[in-house]
Order: structure tokens, then sequence, then C-alpha cells
């Protein structure tokens, strides 16, 4: 479904993605580990079309964003394709932090999510599907959404990429700031979405429980890809758990 060759990103002079390449198979939950500053997110920045890809010249100097390598999805090369082509194509990303419409409702931030859909009868069966996985929103679909924990915002987080009918969905750090309870129904959520069909690529550090989910992983140094396979696999290697894993 998705695959990623000898991806390179640079901001200004800095390297942030150093020639990695990935994929990842239709129905399958695989996950982008790795420690903060690794380059997670700017991969499914990149990805998902939010990190342009031509070179942004700053007042006439050679600084700015480049990018090189290719990015498919479905069979069709969407390295130079804008954001709301790639997810009109079902490139959906949920971004890290939640980002919710502070100051909407948790029911129009849900409903802004299905922008891209024309048909009102489909979005109003999406909006059962998110309030089936997720009650809680159901529950408080009328509250600001500012107002919600934070817990609350991230469901509110994936509930709304789940809207705009995601064939691949690329969740950034569902676990930032989240308590151990909720952190752990998040991740139960997530295998959900993962057994409803959809396939997931999900950028993580809590790696332990991630390990236990995903069909397989990737982890992520410095810019460069150091490893990958299952995470019982991964985790038999005592340098790479210790350097690379935290753990």
């Amino acid at each position: 479904m998705l695959e990623i060759n000898n991806l390179t990103v640079n901001y200004d002079k800095a390297m942030i993605i150093n020639d990695i390449s990935l994929k990842v198979n239709e129905g399958e939950l695989v996950s982008l580990v790795g420690p903060n500053g690794a380059g997670k997110s700017t991969t499914l920045r990149a990805i998902t079309g939010l990190v342009t890809w031509e070179r942004s010249i700053h007042r006439g100097s050679d600084e700015g964003v480049s990018m090189q390598g290719t990015v498919e999805f479905m069979g069709k090369r969407i390295e130079r394709t804008p954001a709301h082509r790639i997810a009109e194509m079902g490139l959906i990303h949920c971004p890290e932090r939640r980002r919710p419409f502070k100051e909407m409702s948790v029911l129009e931030n849900l409903h802004a999510g299905a922008y891209l859909l024309k048909n009102k009868e489909e979005i109003q069966e999406n909006l059962r599907n998110v309030f089936q996985l997720f009650p809680r929103l159901k529950e408080r679909s009328a509250q600001v959404s500012g107002t919600l924990s934070g817990g609350e915002q991230q469901m509110l987080a994936i509930g709304r990429a789940l809207m705009s009918n995601p064939k691949l969905l690329c969740i950034d750090e569902p676990s930032t700031g989240l308590a151990p309870i909720m952190r752990a129904e998040v991740f139960r959520k997530i295998k959900e979405i993962k057994e409803m069909g959809i396939t997931v690529l999900l950028v993580e550090q809590e790696v332990s429980t991630v390990f236990k989910m995903t069909d397989r992983n990737y982890v992520l140094s410095s810019g460069k890809i150091i490893a990958e396979g299952k995470g019982e696999e991964l985790l038999k290697d005592e340098v790479l758990r210790k350097t690379y894993l935290g753990m």
C-alpha cells in the first residue's frame, strides 16, 4: 500500500531524514519507533505532503527544505502531490499533540474531519462508527473540545481522522502526555481500528506496548533506520534495546 524509497529530508543545512526506505502492506499495523529527535514526525509529514518537496528559498539564499526519494501510495507516486490531494486518496495524517479546533464542539470537530465527503448518509454512518469506537465522544458531542482531557482529545483526533474514510491512517505519537490508563485505552482502540480493516502506520516511543500489537516495526535513530522486524525479534537484541529503545 505504501512504499518509501531513499527518502532524505534537509531543513536548511541539517539532514533530518537520511536515505530511509520502508513499506506498509494493506491490512498491517506497522510502527516507526525511536528516541526524541530521531525524525519520526518529519517522516510522517513528508509522506502525507505536509513538508514540501520543492526547495523553499528564504531571502535569496539556498536555505529551506529540500527532499529526495520516492513515495508510492496505492501504486501511484505521490511525492510531489499536494497534501489535500493525498488526503483525498485516503492517506490520512492524525497529528502529534492532538490539535483539535479548540473553540469548536466535539461534533463540529468530527464533521470537520469529513470535509472531503459529499454524501450525507456516508458522513452519518462514519459518525456512528466513531461513536461506537469512542462512546465517550458521543457523551461529550456538544462539549467544546478545548475543555476535554488529554485522552479525550486524542480520541477526538483519531475519530476526526476516521471521519474521512482513511485507507491508510498515519498516527503520530498518540500516547504523548497521557496517563497510563488512558494510554492503554488509546492503544486498545488503535488495535481495534486495525481489526476494522484500516491499515495503520503508527509513530510512537512507547515501545513495550507497541511491539505487542504490531505486525512489523522500524527503528529510527538520527534520521536513519537502524533495524526492522517483528517486535519479539527486535527485543532479542540487547544493544538495540538498551541503546535505541531505552529498555
